[in-house]
């Protein structure tokens, strides 16, 4: 499926009563999953260490 039927997609699949800022942030999330698989596709992965580490940073 190409990005501009994703797109479509995902705007259709929103509720009736949902807003523009509903519909951008579903489109981000999307935007932000597809990079996730890009990267990883290419390697360009962190050890699950990193992770607990880079998290006890954010939870301090």
């Amino acid at each position: 499926m190409g990005t501009k039927q994703q797109i479509l997609r995902a705007i259709e699949e929103l509720p009736d009563d949902a807003g523009v800022e509903e519909a951008l942030d579903r489109l981000y999330l999307l935007y932000k999953v597809e990079r996730g698989l890009h990267q990883a596709d290419r390697g360009e992965l962190i050890s699950q260490e990193e992770v607990r580490q880079r998290m006890a940073k954010w939870l301090k």
